[in-house]
Parts: structure tokens; sequence; C-alpha cells
């Protein structure tokens, strides 16, 4: 089966950028994910299509196929209370914040007693980046997982 629309897809990938490599899944559970709905950036979704499980291979992104470019004056002050991932939060840190939009990744700028300035842009954003990509498997939804919009079991969404 070819990766299309409402394909579930297990994968794993190693993410570089012309420093080196930035992340791996490959030393933890696969990615499962439901083609076609949110959760990955487009190049990378466009770049799955027509793949089959045990195909192997390398997309190179740019910043604006990824995640965009860098924005200029992207700071903003936010509560520290209301900044997720850990208990003590120093410049350089990467922090979740619930926005309108769902949750989005922010950087620490400067961390006061009651608030901290976050930059807004992604932490890759303005960088162009390599994935190597190996499909694991490839497989219908259910219809639970096109029900609730994403897939189901180890990797991916567990009710």
């Amino acid at each position: 089966m070819q990766i299309s629309k409402n394909a579930v897809v297990e994968f794993h990938y190693s993410l570089s950028d012309a420093n080196g490599e930035i992340e791996t899944s490959r030393n933890h559970e696969p990615v499962l994910y439901l083609h076609g709905q949110p959760g990955l950036i487009d190049g990378l979704v466009e770049a799955l299509e027509g793949h089959k499980a045990e195909d192997r291979f390398t997309v190179e992104l740019t910043a604006e196929q990824a995640y965009g470019p860098k924005r200029d004056n992207a700071t903003q002050k936010v509560q520290v209370k209301h900044l997720q991932g850990a208990k003590k939060w120093k410049p350089g840190m990467v922090a979740v914040i619930q926005t309108e939009d769902g949750p989005r990744q922010v950087t620490v700028v400067k961390v006061g007693h009651s608030q901290a300035e976050v930059d807004s842009n992604h932490p890759l954003a303005g960088r162009d980046l390599t994935f190597d990509v190996e499909i694991l498997s490839v497989r219908e939804a259910t219809p639970d997982e096109l029900t609730h919009g994403h897939a189901h079991g180890v990797g991916g969404h567990q009710h």
C-alpha cells in the first residue's frame, strides 16, 4: 500500500541541518501518524506521499518548506506559569505554551520572577532541514482513527 490520504504511516527519521544531527526517532518508538491530518510539516508530508513500507529516502527542505523564515520582532512576554516543559527556566530552553491555535513551541529569551520573554519563532525556523526517513509500515486507517483524526497506538495517540 502506498502512502496516501487516510493511510496510517509508521516511520523512523533523523533530522539534521548544516551543523549536523538535531534529533532522531531511532532511539525511541517510531512516529505513527494519519496521512492528510495536521501534525507534520507540509514539506515532509509531500515527500512521504506515494512511498510504501520499507522505503528509505532523504528529503531536503528549505526553511520555507519546513518551519518558515525566522521573523524579526517575534518576542513577547508571557506569565512564567504558562510555560510548560520544565520547573525552572533558563534562556535558550524550549517551552510549550497553549495558544488559540493549539500548543506552540517557544524559546525562552529572558526569565523574570513572574514573566518570561519568549521568542515565538519555532526553534527550527530559518533553517534548511534534511530528513532521513525509513517507512516501517503503511496501512488503512480504522473507522475510529478517521473519526478522531489521528492514528492510534504506540507512537500515535493513545486514549
